[in-house]
């Protein structure tokens, strides 16, 4: 049997290169490369607006920045379904049942979500439809019949919540038949690059912190952001030596940084070995090591920017592709969900049709 692969990012802003390196980037080569059954890219707006309930204008305007952004960065609407959430009701109705096999202790526990509502200062007004976060995105796994989840290392803990439901599920109503398959998490081999840092040294980047480099940021905007990031508070003088561990362009470096950058642009050295050795020693300054980090990062994002502008010229094409895709997922979600309520013993329809 092949793999269903799923994942998807909330529309509350644009996306950033912690985004492309934590899975867009595992998305991109597993797209390309595996032999696969279907491929979901959810643009999660259901889920936004569980902490946007009053900013809907903010949800709705950036679905479409979020699809251009995925293309831009190399996801193929023709090799991958791209959809929107909330047209494809029945996860509603996924969640509204699985909501049954969970209890708010669990979900308390969970440590995502301990992290968000902490983040947000959620802690006297929590509301519930950010608590169930975890049982919605478990819905979102689960209804497509998902074996692969491509994410980054602060959502492992959203992926256990998903297979905790499978074996409830299993245990309360199919002890004798698999519903639903058990979704394996797929991260970024290196643990480093699991969740890049923000630009001011915090431990991620994040929309919400305004600490990111944006996939769509224009090449001035970028230089700005790197010359501005947070390096070694320490390393005062070029001869003082510097610290590589958590400074942030050493960070980007090791995410985005291959042996012949060295050669083409900075050919005092081999590979970054060398200059973090150097750096480590004393004797080379930020402003060097962060030209450098912006001629790798323009490197990248300058086809991302070119292809961006043709999806510009194509918007409507791509609302097209949007609806058609979600009506697709939502054929796709009907089949499991009627398998679900056989099992749970409620499809009545077809118990009347029995009689």
């Amino acid at each position: 049997m092949k793999d269903i692969i799923l994942t998807g990012d909330r529309p509350t802003g644009n996306l950033h290169l912690g985004h492309y390196v934590g899975s867009l980037k595992k998305r991109i080569e597993m797209q390309n490369s595996l032999d696969y059954d279907k491929f979901y890219v959810m643009i999660a707006d259901t889920q936004a607006l569980t902490d946007n309930a009053d900013k809907i204008d903010k949800v709705k305007n950036n679905i479409i920045q979020v699809a251009i952004d995925y293309i831009s960065a190399g996801i193929d609407p023709k090799k991958v379904n791209i959809f929107i959430q909330s047209m494809v009701s029945e996860l509603h109705e996924f969640t509204t049942y699985f909501m049954n096999l969970v209890t708010l202790s669990r979900l308390q526990r969970n440590p995502t979500i301990k992290e968000e509502i902490k983040a947000r200062g959620f802690e006297t007004s929590l509301p519930i439809g950010f608590i169930n976060y975890p049982v919605s995105q478990a819905s979102d796994i689960l209804a497509f019949g998902t074996t692969l989840v491509p994410v980054g290392g602060d959502q492992l803990p959203m992926l256990e919540q998903a297979r905790e439901i499978v074996n409830s599920f299993n245990y309360t109503y199919s002890p004798q038949e698999e519903i639903f398959a058990m979704p394996k998490a797929i991260v970024s081999e290196n643990k480093l690059l699991q969740r890049l840092p923000g630009l001011d040294g915090k431990i991620k980047m994040s929309k919400s912190a305004g600490n990111a480099i944006y996939l769509c940021d224009d090449e001035k905007t970028v230089r700005e952001k790197v010359m501005s990031a947070y390096t070694d508070p320490n390393h005062i003088k070029v001869s003082d030596p510097g610290q590589v561990e958590g400074n942030v362009v050493f960070s980007y470096l090791d995410a985005f940084c291959e042996d012949y950058h060295f050669e083409k642009y900075l050919p005092d050295y081999k590979n970054l070995d060398e200059l973090k050795a150097h750096y480590k020693r004393g004797g080379l300054g930020d402003v060097k090591v962060k030209t450098f980090l912006i001629k790798i990062l323009e490197e990248f994002l300058t086809p991302i920017r070119e292809r961006r502008k043709e999806c510009l010229n194509h918007i409507d094409d791509i609302y097209q592709m949007l609806f058609e895709n979600s009506h697709k997922a939502s054929l796709d979600a009907k089949v499991r969900l009627e398998k679900m309520k056989d099992a749970i013993g409620i499809n009545y329809k077809k118990l009347l049709s029995l009689k």
